[in-house]
C-alpha cells in the first residue's frame, strides 16, 4: 500500500434519494469516516444539493449502479479503506466501525454485511431478495469455495485491493461480480451480520416494482455467467 494512503472513505451510489441521503450522511460515525463520496446517477429530486448540505462531497457519475460504485471509488484518492452502502437509510452506519477494524487489522481483506444473518426490521427485505442472495452464495461456493449469504451493497475493502480486482459491472451486477473477484483471488472474507432497516423514503430501484426486479435479475443472471467463464487471474494486491 502507498505510504499516503489513510483514511476511510464511505462511497454512497444514489439516485433520487431525496428523502433518505441528509439523514443517512448525518448519521455516519464521523470519527471513522474522513470522506463522504456521493455518487449520484443523474437524481432530479434535489438529492446533490441535500448531501452537500449533510457534508458529503458529490459527484457525477453517470448512469448505472456500479459506474457509481466505481467512480466514487477512483474518486477516493489516498483512502485507505473504501466502504460503500446505500442512501436509502436502510443500512445501519454503526457497522462501519467493525469492518473498518476488521480491515485494518490484517485479519481479512474483504468484509461483506449480511443482512440474511442479522436482525431485520420487519418488511424491510421480500423473501425472494433473501433468496437470490443464498442462491447466488451457493453458485460462489461450487464456484471457489467462499460461501456468502446475501449481495449486500454494504461492504468494505482497501481501495487498492478493490482496483486490483479488475472490476467491470457498470449495473446492478456490480455486487456480485465483487464477490466473485474477491473468491477466485483468494482473498480472506468476513461475512458480518448486520442490522437492515426499512427506507425512509422513496422505492426501491431493484425491488420496489417487477420490472425493475426482473432488469437486475438478468443483469445479475449475466454477470454471474461472464464472471465465471473467465479464467482466473492471479492474486489481487493486498
Amino acid at each position: 500500500m502507498p505510504p499516503f494512503a489513510s483514511g476511510v472513505a464511505v462511497v454512497i451510489p444514489t439516485f433520487n434519494e431525496a428523502d433518505s441521503i441528509g439523514a443517512v450522511v448525518t448519521a455516519l460515525p464521523h470519527d471513522i469516516v474522513d470522506r463522504v463520496i456521493v455518487a449520484d446517477g443523474g437524481s432530479t429530486d434535489g438529492t446533490p444539493d441535500i448531501a452537500r448540505h449533510a457534508g458529503a462531497e458529490v459527484i457525477a457519475a453517470g448512469s448505472g449502479y456500479g459506474r457509481a460504485c466505481l467512480t466514487g471509488a477512483q474518486a477516493a484518492q489516498n483512502a485507505e479503506i473504501v466502504v460503500f452502502m446505500d442512501g436509502d437509510g436502510a443500512d445501519d452506519p454503526a457497522a462501519i466501525k467493525d469492518m473498518v477494524a476488521v480491515i485494518r487489522s490484517g485479519s481479512y481483506d474483504f468484509v461483506i454485511g449480511s443482512r440474511a444473518r442479522g436482525r431485520r426490521e420487519p418488511g424491510s427485505m421480500a423473501s425472494h431478495q433473501i433468496l437470490a442472495g443464498l442462491a447466488a452464495g451457493a453458485l460462489i461456493k461450487f464456484l471457489y469455495g467462499v460461501r456468502y449469504t446475501d449481495m449486500c451493497a454494504y461492504r468494505a475493502i482497501r481501495r487498492d485491493t478493490l482496483l486490483a480486482l479488475g472490476m467491470r459491472e457498470l449495473t446492478y451486477g456490480w455486487n456480485l461480480e465483487m464477490q466473485m473477484r474477491v473468491a477466485r483471488a483468494g482473498l480472506r472474507v468476513l461475512e458480518l451480520p448486520v442490522p437492515y432497516h426499512c427506507r425512509i423514503g422513496g422505492n426501491s430501484k431493484v425491488a420496489g416494482n417487477l420490472r425493475g426486479s426482473i432488469k437486475a435479475g438478468a443483469r445479475i443472471i449475466a454477470t454471474f455467467a461472464r464472471v465465471a467463464m473467465e479464467a482466473a487471474p492471479g492474486r489481487a494486491a493486498i
